[in-house]
Formats: structure tokens, C-alpha cells, sequence
């Protein structure tokens, strides 16, 4: 027999005993569809988390911080200083490195305030780090006393004579932060009836604001940003007008910022700057991978509950096929009378039940992207409590990569192969004289 000839033979067997067929193909839809479900639950789970994080900040950035002088692998002592700075850029993966300085200042706009904190940072890495202005633009190379506000900044602002406040939290600018022109102080009363009562004098300096970012509610919305060599200066009228002695020589920073542009290997730049330069280096990615541990624990769990249904459905189809080599002993006798050789009985049974695997978990799938689409409709306003904080606007509960439908209807087929291989044996060795006995 060709191939032709044992397909057309399977699918007439397969129709002829429909009831049976039927009900080994809804065993292997229950099992896939538990399966696919169950992992589908667990990849929601970590997308719901990879959204979290990301909104608290940028997943490329690794947080360097100089708490005190740190110490490298071979014991030397090294202090976070510019020439520590151009090291990082030369990490295999690191693409954009600032030093970073932080500088709590007052900012006015004619009557209104606002106090925050200010990062200092180089100019030409805003773009890099992946800074993106919703109204006006990011800092330039040439600017001088430019502000890029965070969104939620801009909503700070208040009348302290009047004590008309602004929003805090989440809203709307309450001044334009753009085409107005800005002071920039260190004295926290300035514009309110107390300025100018205690005995420290604070230089005000003119400012512009440039530009107001896009992110809403990462750790970038809640601050400032300036040129770092600008707040620089600022900072020392600051610290002398404490009276603090300020001493010469270069500038030693507390943090800076390390850009990778592939997060695979924001840990490895991570392990470099901690165990061989000795510094303290944190990512965001960290508590990523961290939660994604977790939701792999989970989606195992729930993907081994889904396998025993599978499991019991590979059963069926073996017990189908064993009930079929019974009911057709003397067919089975008849084609090795005739010719046909061992090889096309063992393929007419294995395809059979591959055919049974095929399409249960064909039709599997179909409900599986049914109740997926359920559950992200239907039963997500429901489960907002079990979410928590995950519960915001792009959340989903089940999410259905393309490389699991594929493995999904593969894994089927496969099961139908192996639940089949027994039966295939059984009549391969089934004697053609006991065959033409059987009524």
C-alpha cells in the first residue's frame, strides 16, 4: 500500500467507529486545553509583573552607587570619579554612562514653587537613556540652567502665599513649565512670607525650563533634571552658603547610571560592577528576574496539573486503538494474507492515532484561545483584587505565545504516536491464521 492508501484507510476507520473517535479526540482537547491554559496563567503572570517594573523605571538602566570608597577585585581602593565613569563604558554591553549629582532646590515661576529634587546628569545622554518629552525636548550639550521637569513635578506647584497647592501625586502641570522663566534656589521659604527670615543668605540663579518627559508614574516622573555641571555650581554656592569648606581637586560622585542596550546582559554588567570594580550596582531587571522565578515556580505547578489530564487522555487513545486491533483481527489477517507487509499495518495504527492527537489538540488549541480571550475580557474586572497594584490598565490574565501553540499541537501529535506504538505492535505481531479464525 502507498500513503494515499493508508490515510484514506485511517480516516475511514476513524469515521466508521465515530462515537469512540470522538471521545478519545475530546480527551486530548480537555488535556491540552488544561495544559495551554494553565502556562497561558503563568505567562500572564509574568508579563503582569514585567509591566509593574516598568513602570517604575527603565529596564536597561543599572544604578551605580559610591557608598564610600569601594574596593576591587584585587584590593586596590578606587572612588567613583570620572575616570571610573569612562570605565564602565568600555563593559561589554554598556552603550551610554553618566555620573549622576542630587540637589534638593526650590524652583519659582513668578509666584508659584515648587520644591523637588534635581539630578544632575550629562546632557547628551537623556536620548540614551531612553527620556522621552512629551512637550519640548531633552537637555542639549549646550544648554546651561535647562530643566526637564518629570510630569508629576510640573503638577507640584503651589502659591505659598496664598497656600493655593498643587497636586501632589498624579496630574496636570499647574504652571507652564516651559515658556516661563524659572528661579533656582536652595532656600526651601523662598516666595513664602518666611523668606529671607533666617541668617543664611542663598544665591538665586535664572533658569529655563526646556521640556516636560512623557512617563507618568516611573521614578523619572517624581524629579528634575538639569545639566550636571550646571547644578554643579549650584550645589557649591550651596553647600559654601552652609558653611561648608569646600576642598579642590576632582569631583568624587555618589552615583551614576550605566545604559545596556540588550537586557540580557544588564546582569552581567551588573556582576562586573559589583565583584570586580567593588561598587554597589542595582537594577530594576534584578526584581524582575527575581518575580519571573516566582511565576516560573507557579506555571510548572499548573502546567503539571494540566499534564495529568493529558496523561489520562493518552490513555484513551490507547485504549481506543486496543479496542480497535479487537474488532478488526480478521481485517488485520486479511491484509497480511494479501501482501501487505508489516510496515503498513504498524503506519495504518500509528497514524490513526496520531490523527486522534492531531486533531484534539488542534481543536484544543481553538478553545484554548477561547478561554484566554475569557479571561481577559470577561473575568479580569473580577480579579483586580487578586492582581493588586498588577491590576492597571494593559493588565492581562492569560497570554498565549506562538511557540506554545506550536509545541502544544506538536506535544499532542506525540502523544498520539506513543499512546498508538503499543496497539501498532500488538498487531503487527497478531497472527494471520488466528486473524481469519476471528468472526
Amino acid at each position: 500500500m502507498n500513503n494515499r492508501d493508508i490515510i484514506e484507510l485511517c480516516a475511514g476507520n476513524l469515521l466508521r467507529r465515530r462515537t469512540r473517535t470522538i471521545l478519545a479526540i475530546v480527551g486530548v482537547v480537555v488535556g491540552t486545553c488544561a495544559i495551554v491554559v494553565m502556562l497561558s496563567i503563568g505567562f500572564g503572570l509574568s508579563a503582569n509583573y514585567q509591566q509593574q517594573i516598568e513602570s517604575y523605571g527603565n529596564l536597561h538602566t543599572v544604578q551605580v552607587y559610591n557608598y564610600g570608597r569601594a574596593t576591587n577585585k584585587s584590593g586596590q581602593t578606587i572612588e567613583l570619579d570620572d575616570r571610573t565613569i569612562a570605565s564602565f563604558e568600555a563593559i561589554y554591553g554598556v552603550s551610554a554612562v553618566t555620573p549622576v549629582i542630587e540637589q534638593y532646590l526650590t524652583i519659582g515661576i513668578g509666584r508659584m514653587v515648587c520644591s523637588t529634587s534635581v539630578l544632575g546628569i550629562r546632557p547628551d545622554s537623556m536620548e540614551k537613556f531612553g527620556f522621552e518629552a512629551a512637550e519640548g525636548r531633552l537637555l542639549e550639550p549646550n544648554d546651561k540652567n535647562a530643566v526637564v521637569f518629570g510630569r508629576n513635578v510640573a503638577a507640584w506647584f503651589y502659591n505659598p502665599r496664598q497656600q493655593q497647592w498643587g497636586g501632589w501625586g498624579d496630574g496636570e502641570p499647574t504652571v507652564d513649565v516651559i515658556t516661563n522663566d524659572l528661579v533656582l534656589t536652595g532656600d526651601w521659604s523662598y516666595g513664602s512670607p518666611q523668606e529671607g527670615e533666617g541668617d543664611i543668605r542663598y544665591t538665586t540663579h535664572k533658569g529655563q525650563g526646556v521640556g516636560l518627559l512623557a512617563a507618568e508614574n516611573d521614578e523619572s516622573s517624581y524629579r528634575a533634571y538639569m545639566p550636571i555641571d550646571a547644578l554643579k555650581e549650584i550645589q557649591i554656592e550651596i553647600r559654601k552658603a552652609n558653611g561648608e569648606v569646600i576642598q579642590g581637586g576632582k569631583t568624587v560622585y555618589q552615583q551614576a547610571m550605566v545604559y545596556v542596550d540588550n537586557i540580557n546582559d544588564v546582569a552581567g554588567v551588573c556582576d562586573v560592577i559589583r565583584d570586580e570594580m567593588g561598587f554597589e550596582a542595582y537594577s530594576l531587571n534584578d526584581w524582575l528576574e527575581s518575580m519571573k522565578k516566582t511565576a516560573a515556580m507557579i506555571q510548572g505547578i499548573l502546567g503539571g496539573i494540566g499534564a495529568i489530564s493529558l496523561l489520562v487522555a493518552a490513555l484513551g487513545i490507547a485504549n481506543t486503538m486496543i479496542m480497535s486491533i479487537y474488532e478488526r483481527t480478521r481485517e488485520i489477517g486479511v491484509m497480511k494474507v494479501i501482501g501487505a507487509n508489516l510496515r503498513d499495518i504498524r503506519k495504518m495504527f500509528l497514524l490513526e492515532a496520531g490523527m486522534i492527537g492531531f486533531l484534539g489538540g488542534l481543536a484544543g488549541l481553538v478553545f484554548s484561545y477561547i478561554i484566554s480571550l475569557m479571561l481577559n475580557t470577561v473575568l479580569l474586572p473580577f480579579m483586580q483584587g487578586f492582581l493588586g497594584s498588577m491590576g492597571s490598565d494593559g493588565s492581562v490574565v492569560s497570554v498565549i505565545p506562538f511557540w506554545v501553540s506550536g509545541g502544544a499541537l506538536v506535544f499532542a501529535t506525540l502523544i498520539g504516536l506513543a499512546s498508538g506504538y503499543y496497539p501498532a505492535r500488538r498487531a503487527m505481531n497478531l497472527s494471520a491464521l488466528e486473524g481469519l479464525k476471528n468472526e
